[in-house]
């Protein structure tokens, strides 16, 4: 895990703040918590190092180095950089009982977390990559 970073300035915004920030995609996804279809966003085979960013705060969230193929079409990570940048919440919508993962700065939602990842930590976070901004590592 990384040091920490900056979330104790929790970002507040209106929706239509937010709107106009996002593309209408990562508004859907960001802000209305929905879910782009497996195999279809821009980093779920993406295997360059570097660091994958909230999209809409920008705060780093997930490193490549925790990234693995967990073969369901989103990119999938066994643990957060910091488990200060995120905060998890039960979910239940849609007839299930699942736990929704936040981005702890902006109230953005990323994804969902599931007990069926690898051995690093038996965890799946499991999120969308218009939640995410990828940086290269140089």
């Amino acid at each position: 895990m990384t040091k920490n970073s900056d979330t104790t300035n929790k970002i507040t915004k209106s929706e239509s703040q937010w709107r106009e920030e996002l593309e209408a995609e990562s508004y859907r996804v960001l802000r209305e918590k929905g879910t782009e279809p497996a195999f279809s966003g821009k980093y779920w085979n993406l295997k360059d190092q570097g660091m994958y960013h909230c999209g809409a705060c920008g705060v780093p969230l997930f490193s490549s180095e925790a990234k693995y193929d967990s073969e369901s079409g989103w990119p999938s990570f066994y643990g957060p950089s910091s488990e200060n940048d995120i905060t998890e919440q039960a979910d239940y919508s849609h007839g299930m009982i699942r736990t929704e993962v936040v981005c702890r700065k902006c109230d953005s939602h990323l994804g969902h977390v599931f007990p069926d990842g690898p051995p690093e930590s038996g965890l799946r976070y499991c999120i969308n990559s218009t939640s995410l901004v990828f940086q290269k590592k140089e």
